[in-house]
């Protein structure tokens, strides 16, 4: 009898499961919008924890399914989530049509997490647009070209010392040095204060930015758990952001807010930015805690997107001679003709370093995907010819796959190859399509895309000033991402030959070396 029962509840579950799992697909059917057919929650989870490939590579897959339309849609837990496809759609929802989509997915995070809960990403509605007013002014032209010495230095003194290695030290793994790089930078140009990852190899802001940056499948399982488990989040008060990284970097701010306020000193950084602008404003409230939060977004967004971003932009440097040669054929010309000094201007003027960065980031966007939440009914025009529109409802789903449309053939010519150029004077035009979109579109793009394309081109360009990178035996061609969910790295590293570059300009040797900041 006992058993009889369970056979019956195990075939009420299933029956209970396929019907609505083929509830789940009729509406879009009815409206002719392709759909990929999952087992709602079960697959997600699944598919996060044992992935098959990589996140990317699987994201791709998943686009091409059904390339003539403009969207599908794919159930991701529990919600639809609609994929847009099309250029011109993505740009209708970034741009045309911002204020039915002004939110990203939300995740309820709130005072449990207070550094990061005021993350420009995780803000809303109006709290966002606030935030985005104040920090905005951090990243203008004048402010760039400011913080231009302070990323300088750091980055000179990385090419100085990776063209002086000993032998048995020149076989490295890049990530690990260009991190260092990068984590001097930050603590330089948002937090004011000089650190040298390198010699100190163990420095505790190094230490507790890697910590921030630990997002591996615990973090992961938080953000979902927050995402749809709001209440359980809550319950279990989880906390994405460590509580010790938190302590520190809370402390770290009010010493240095206390410290310029007593001695008048004033540096061009992110912390000075903000108590200048707290200083002007008499409308808003700007806390210690607030200019901890926008401080902060520079570790979580940029330590190792920015160092990411400089490894596989070295990556294929590395791997393409030809490349490599004519990347330091326009530094020389530069160091020669700005008297081994490059300027603000210079290195924004120099189109083979901008076309290398630029492709780079085409083929390896760190962010694979953006997505937004509908604010407000919209109606999507049919995804296929013949079909009908479908109105989205208030807090449906959508999602960009960067990725997979950077890799899309119909709008870059043989998008597994490296080609500089296609980013370069007439070339440039024909790909001016909607469709590169590595930092996002509209409003909602990542508001520190400049800082960080200047960070990564200073840092190219010291480099490969004095070093040349060689494939080795640890070097693998061609790359291969890892299979880690949600991340844009490869499976075994940035493995090379370091090697100090035999023709120099010798003013810039003098010049560097006399500058290099100990």
């Amino acid at each position: 009898m006992v058993l009889w029962s369970i056979v019956l509840a195990l075939i009420a579950v299933v029956l209970t499961l396929v019907y609505y799992y083929n509830r789940f697909y009729s509406v879009f059917k009815e409206h002719g919008i392709p759909y990929i057919r999952s087992i709602p929650f079960i697959e997600a989870i699944w598919k996060l924890f044992f992935p098959k490939g990589s996140f990317a590579h699987s994201m791709q897959k998943t686009y091409n399914v059904h390339r003539d339309a403009k969207y599908f849609v794919q159930y991701e837990f529990a919600e639809p989530v609609f994929f847009i496809r099309d250029p011109e759609l993505i740009k209708s929802i970034s741009v045309k049509n911002f204020d039915h989509f002004v939110n990203h997915q939300t995740f309820v995070i709130g005072d449990l997490d207070p550094l990061f809960s005021k993350n420009l990403f995780i803000l809303n509605d109006e709290v966002w647009k606030n935030v985005r007013n104040l920090v905005s002014p951090t990243f203008t032209t004048s402010k760039m070209k400011a913080m231009f010495p302070l990323i300088q230095d750091s980055a000179r003194r990385y090419g100085e010392i990776l063209s002086k290695l000993p032998d048995d030290q020149k076989i490295l793994e890049l990530k690990d040095t260009f991190t260092r790089c990068s984590n001097d930078t930050i603590a330089s140009c948002a937090f004011g204060i000089t650190i040298d990852s390198m010699t100190d190899r163990e420095n505790l802001f190094y230490m507790m930015g890697r910590r921030a940056n630990n997002f591996g499948k615990i973090t992961t399982f938080k953000f979902f758990i927050a995402r749809y488990l709001p209440f359980v989040y809550r319950l279990l008060r989880l906390k994405i952001i460590d509580a010790n990284v938190e302590k520190f970097f809370e402390k770290l701010v009010a010493d240095n807010i206390k410290e310029r306020e007593e001695k008048g000193l004033n540096r061009p950084d992110m912390i000075q930015l903000l108590l200048d602008t707290r200083a002007k404003s008499s409308s808003v409230e700007i806390t210690n805690m607030d200019i901890a939060s926008q401080a902060f977004i520079f570790v979580i967004g940029g330590l190792e997107n920015v160092s990411t971003q400089m490894c596989f932009a070295a990556y294929e440097i590395g791997v393409n001679e030809k490349v490599q040669r004519k990347l330091q054929d326009e530094i020389d010309d530069v160091l020669a003709n700005c008297n081994g000094e490059v300027t603000y201007e210079a290195l924004n003027n120099m189109k083979y370093l901008d076309g290398i960065v630029n492709e780079a980031l085409r083929m390896y966007p760190i962010a694979m995907f953006t997505d937004r939440l509908c604010t407000k009914p919209f109606e999507l025009p049919p995804a296929l010819p013949g079909s009908k529109p479908y109105v989205i409802e208030k807090g449906t789903g959508i999602q960009i796959p960067i990725y997979a449309i950077q890799r899309d053939p119909r709008y870059f010519k043989d998008p597994e190859k490296f080609i500089p150029d296609r980013f370069i004077g007439n070339a440039k035009k024909e790909i001016d399509n909607g469709a590169y979109i590595p930092f996002g579109m509209g409003p909602r793009m990542c508001i520190g895309n400049r800082f960080s394309l200047l960070m990564v081109k200073i840092f190219l360009f010291e480099f490969f000033a004095k070093c040349s990178l060689k494939p080795c035996e640890k070097t693998t061609i061609p790359m291969q991402l890892t299979k880690d969910v949600g991340i844009m790295a490869p499976q075994n590293g940035f493995w090379f030959k370091v090697e100090p570059r035999s023709k120099t300009s010798l003013v810039y040797v003098n010049s560097a070396t006399s500058n290099t900041v100990h």
